[in-house]
């Protein structure tokens, strides 16, 4: 059965945002009396947060699946929709979030750190929000946003001051247990500790941590054993103890030889960027099991040899309580030099000011396709005003041809060579695909004179008294000239002849 689990994906989908609402406030005498739709409210956000009481990540094993409330939907009479509930995900201290592709999003290695994993959508505004001078009565609302939806990746690294190594077998679950209360599965076979333990020592004054990292073979650096899975909780340890099994029946074994299989493995271990190499890292050798007789004589053969090699040495039996607390106390000078050395030389934490607006909200890339290019804009701005509109309301479309107009969308799009008619994509993947019409800004646009002339500013069209005077002699005389031709055909259709009279 699992009992520990140090990495983990969560499959995570935060809130929607509610959609705004559209509505009318209807009053005596007034059945139209103004917009009074109410916003949508905001998605929940999915939230880690950094708790010492959690030692493993086994809960998220068996449920990798989370999720957050959905904002509620805005009503009338500015009724705003209620806020989806965040939902809080506690964490083990040293939990390493990434991304599916590795990149390192935080690091929780304070107690109490929040970080919001997975934002919520936000909610879309009612009309009544949408209500400006020039649009007194908006017959749309926005649509609320998706939340974020994906994978991230949980790893664990064990926050201890002091690592203890070795080969399994060696005794570093006995020296655990009887330096702290700790309480790791001690037998007498390989791999007993299959996840690190963590145990407080007091040595004087001074608390420390330290993990019982279980055993190294050869090749744990490439996954041998269970080398890869566990070599990441040394990390973060200040200093490592070496735990020799000065008892060991193994043929072919020595205190000598398991420390340089030991050696050779946290070399070839890589470690991020900025960290000290496992391999430079203040170390101790501890020489255990010398309760046993033949373990004290190899101890004095193999001694100076390692004190050679520049190792302080210290003979232990966790059986018999021997040579402990000279071991706690010589590793509470390590961890005290360490703290005041990183208080010291630690860099002040500096707040960067950015004032928002001082970039390019979005890019505009051009793509070449079968029927000529494609204009793709990308952006945080146009993707999410793209969500917020209702494409079956016209009006909303027009409010989204402003904001992008207001955004310099268009200017982008005339200096990438976009052309009328050309087909522009917002947003990554199939997006939302339109054909591009520029919108008129001003009137000089519709002109059509030659150049040169400007019809604004012609002398006045308008007909003096003698041109009025002269159209109306023109009328009057066209009147009788066409009452003198009627008159001529009606003579001669009934057959009338003046000379016949006569």
């Amino acid at each position: 059965m699992v009992t520990f689990v140090d990495q983990v994906t969560l499959h995570l989908r935060a809130g929607k945002g509610g959609n705004g609402c559209v509505s009318v406030r209807r009053e005596k005498f007034k059945p139209l009396a103004g917009p009074d739709g109410g916003n949508g409210g905001n998605g929940g956000d999915i939230v880690l947060v950094a708790d010492p009481q959690e030692t493993t990540l086994l809960s998220y094993h068996h449920s990798p699946h989370r999720a957050a409330d959905n904002g509620g939907f805005g009503m009338g009479d500015n009724r705003s929709g209620a806020a989806g509930e965040h939902r809080e995900l506690p964490v083990p201290v040293g939990t390493v979030v990434k991304s599916p592709d590795g990149e390192t999003l935080v690091d929780m290695i304070h107690p109490g750190m929040r970080f919001v994993v997975a934002p919520g959508g936000l909610g879309g505004l009612g009309n009544a929000a949408l209500a400006s001078p020039k649009r007194k009565a908006p017959g749309f609302a926005l649509l609320g946003t998706l939340g974020w939806e994906g994978d991230v990746v949980l790893e664990l690294k064990t926050v201890a001051d002091v690592a203890l190594v070795g080969f399994p077998s060696a005794g570093k679950s006995s020296l655990i247990a009887a330096v702290s209360a700790a309480r790791p599965k001690i037998a007498d076979y390989p791999f007993t500790t299959l996840h690190p333990n963590l145990g407080v020592v007091q040595a004087g004054d001074l608390r420390f941590t330290v993990a019982d990292v279980p055993g190294l073979i050869e090749g744990a650096s490439e996954g041998r054993g269970l080398g890869l899975e566990f070599l990441r909780h040394v990390e973060r340890c200040t200093a490592l103890v070496h735990v020799l099994d000065c008892a060991t029946l193994d043929p072919g074994r020595d205190p000598l030889s398991d420390l340089d299989v030991i050696l050779g493995e946290l070399a070839a271990y890589p470690v991020a960027d900025g960290q000290v190499p496992l391999i430079e890292r203040p170390q101790l050798v501890a020489l255990n099991k010398l309760d046993v007789p033949e373990a004290q004589d190899l101890a004095d053969l193999v001694r100076p040899e390692l004190e050679a090699r520049g190792f302080r040495v210290f003979d232990i039996s966790t059986v018999a309580r021997s040579g402990l607390r000279e071991l706690t106390f010589a590793l509470g000078e390590i961890i005290s030099a360490h703290r005041t050395a990183r208080v010291e030389d630690g860099p002040q934490e500096r707040v960067v000011i950015r004032p928002r607006g001082s970039e390019k909200d979005f890019s505009v890339r051009v793509e070449g396709g079968t029927y000529g290019n494609v204009y793709r804009i990308l952006g945080t701005k146009p993707e999410r005003w793209v969500q917020q509109t209702d494409f079956q309301n016209e009006e909303a479309v027009g409010f989204l041809a402003d904001r992008l107009d207001k955004l310099g969308v268009e200017d982008e799009l005339f200096r990438a060579g976009a052309a009328p008619g050309a087909t522009v994509v917002i947003g990554e993947g199939d997006g939302v695909v339109f054909d591009w019409q520029p919108s008129l800004s001003s009137a000089a646009e519709l002109m059509t004179a030659p150049r040169g002339t400007d019809p604004r500013i012609d002398p006045s069209s308008r007909r003096t008294t003698s041109q009025r005077r002269e159209r109306y002699h023109e009328r009057m005389d066209a009147k009788a000239q066409a009452r003198a031709d009627l008159e001529a055909e009606r003579l001669a259709s009934s057959g009338w002849d003046q000379e016949d009279d006569a």
